[in-house]
């Protein structure tokens, strides 16, 4: 049996039209939408980013999951992992049966546990070449759910690889969309990639280009962030920059300049267009949703309230963004909230929650909103809810 492959749907938007309304929809949204996203509730007043949640890549993904369910009613279904960051939406998906070949723990059947016929849902982030390979020998039926922005990050990966310059990726080196965007260097005779996390991880990376230096210690520490066999002294003449597509826009620029810098101070101007490559690659609904988070700051909440999941990129780096202004809590959904008046949150930087008392001080209060790209409405909607029951006030 072949590999039936599928990137557009199947024509039944309008058939699970409903069922996604009843599942991710909130009438609290709407009512902030429509009452120019600030509503009053006692004497607390919610602010609400005027572009937060679900993007436009994360609906089409669960759209088409949904739109598997319904076109393949009868058959197993799987996804590679989760589909997007987001609990409550892979929840959702596990209650209409479909499984996950990969947990977030480690566990789950793998790969080998698809037979033929049976179909496999790709996530939004993409799967690496290798898995897409080892999934189309297996005789399935595959759902490709990968975000056009995902696409075009490759699509510029793969000119720096033919053209023989090395990929360098600002992400994170364990993120799903990471490890598909750098495995598409290994479809290039001497294809090459290294991740850079941050700012501080860029710096060695400019020092070595430089000066050269220690090129054991190098790949000791990006032992986990590089292709195989990478040597800095040879691999790092010829860059490419790209992004995870979700990352902090203002420090991927900046990293963007750093390298630039430090190949014009190494090789000169002469050589610089020989060296350097850099396209954009933050997605324009990563950025939308920065840029009106800077934009709520402006109208000085006196706390910020950030909703989506811990190991959402996206969500993390707009926590991490408010963070640095106002006083700001990054939850997963209302259920961080408790009756005693406390919350849980995870600070940004921290890898686990923490609980803090008091948050909400008494008072009148401006709270600002956010929410991730891959928070559904409902989840918001909840938010606000339960922070107005805090005071006594009822959102129905």
């Amino acid at each position: 049996m072949g590999t039936e492959y599928y990137q557009r749907g199947f024509g039944l938007k309008e058939a699970v039209g409903p069922d996604l309304q009843a599942d991710y929809h909130s009438h609290i949204v709407e009512r902030l939408r429509a009452s120019g996203y600030s509503l009053k509730a006692g004497d607390l007043t919610f602010l609400l980013a005027r572009e937060f949640g679900f993007c436009y890549g994360v609906e089409r993904a669960v759209e088409y999951a949904y739109e598997t369910r319904r076109q393949f009613p009868d058959r197993t279904i799987y996804l590679t992992g989760e589909i997007i960051h987001n609990p409550h939406v892979n929840l959702r998906l596990r209650e209409q049966g479909i499984g996950f070949l990969r947990e977030a723990d480690g566990g789950g059947p793998g790969f080998g546990g698809v037979r033929p016929g049976d179909v496999v849902i790709l996530p939004a982030f993409g799967v690496t070449v290798q898995e897409m390979e080892a999934l189309r020998g297996r005789g399935c039926i595959l759902v490709d759910t990968t975000c056009g922005s995902v696409l075009n990050v490759w699509k510029n990966v793969d000119r720096f690889s033919a053209g023989g310059f090395t990929a360098v990726i600002h992400g994170k080196y364990a993120h799903e969309e990471t490890r598909a965007t750098a495995s598409r260097t290994s479809q290039y005779p001497g294809g090459r990639y290294l991740v850079v996390r941050n700012l501080e991880e860029a710096a060695v990376v400019c020092d070595y280009i430089r000066r050269g230096g220690d090129r054991l210690a190098f790949a000791e520490r990006f032992a986990s962030a590089c292709s195989p066999g990478f040597d800095p002294d040879l691999h790092l003449g010829r860059i490419g920059l790209a992004n995870q597509t979700t990352m902090l826009s203002s420090e991927s620029l900046n990293i963007q300049g750093m390298i630039r810098t430090a190949l014009l101070e190494r090789y000169g101007e002469a050589e610089l267009d020989q060296r350097f490559r850099a396209f954009d690659t933050i997605c324009s609904a990563t950025q939308d949703r920065q840029d009106a988070v800077k934009e709520l700051i402006a109208s000085r909440p006196d706390l910020m309230v950030v909703i989506g999941g811990y190991n959402s990129s996206n969500t993390t780096h707009l926590a991490a963004l408010a963070g640095r202004t106002v006083t700001t809590y990054h939850i997963e959904d209302a259920a961080c909230f408790d009756d005693r008046g406390g919350i849980r949150h995870r600070p940004s930087g921290a890898e686990e929650e923490v609980r803090t008392e008091a948050w909400l001080p008494a008072g009148p209060l401006t709270v600002g909103l956010t929410a991730g790209a891959s928070t559904p409405n409902n989840k918001i909607g909840e938010v606000v809810s339960a922070i107005a029951a805090l005071r006594g006030a009822r959102l129905d």
